[in-house]
């Protein structure tokens, strides 16, 4: 099941609780702070990091189509280090843990479906972790734009370089290159 499946299995089910506006540079979660929800990215783009001493961190994205979600706290329901933070005006529709969990439980092919989510939110961060890996910066770039080509079109370089623990100087010579 693909990722426009399961949306519309959402929509359908009518999960999403609300629709909000965030702006440029604001936050739809803080550090320290429980976030429960779960957002679809219906407009702009959003950013996932932390911050480590005085450098942010970014560990993921979301733009138009994706869901996003601080896992940890999610899961936990306990507060969590991670930022959430608009880059462009963006409109996110919600659903609360609550809500969400209700419709899980309430079938053995819901529950399936959570599963395959899990496993696919498991296997991105196993990619995620093997980026991190790979020294060469340029392994790093070809292996992000291999599995997600549409990030370099709705993301700026500057966050992406930033992803990709590389300056946005070394991001650019490798684009030309």
């Amino acid at each position: 099941m693909n990722a426009r499946e399961i949306l519309q299995i959402f929509r359908n089910q009518h999960l999403f609780d609300r629709t909000i506006t965030v702006g440029r540079q604001e936050y739809l979660k803080h550090a320290g702070t429980t976030d429960t929800n779960i957002y679809l990215v219906e407009e702009g783009s959003v950013r996932i990091f932390i911050v480590d001493g005085e450098e942010e961190r970014i560990i993921r994205f979301g733009y138009k189509g994706n869901i996003i979600v601080s896992l940890d706290s999610f899961l936990s329901e306990k507060p969590s280090e991670f930022y959430m933070q608009a880059i462009r005006k963006s409109t996110v529709s919600i659903i609360p843990k609550e809500k969400f969990m209700a419709f899980i439980r309430s079938s053995e092919q819901h529950l399936q479906l959570w599963a395959t989510i899990l496993e696919d939110l498991v296997l991105q961060q196993v990619e995620r972790e093997k980026d991190l890996l790979f020294n060469a910066p340029a392994e790093r770039y070809e292996r992000v734009l291999q599995r997600s080509p549409q990030l370099f079109q709705e993301i700026p370089h500057k966050y992406i370089a930033n992803y990709l623990r590389m300056t946005p100087e070394t991001l650019s010579r490798l684009k030309k290159s």
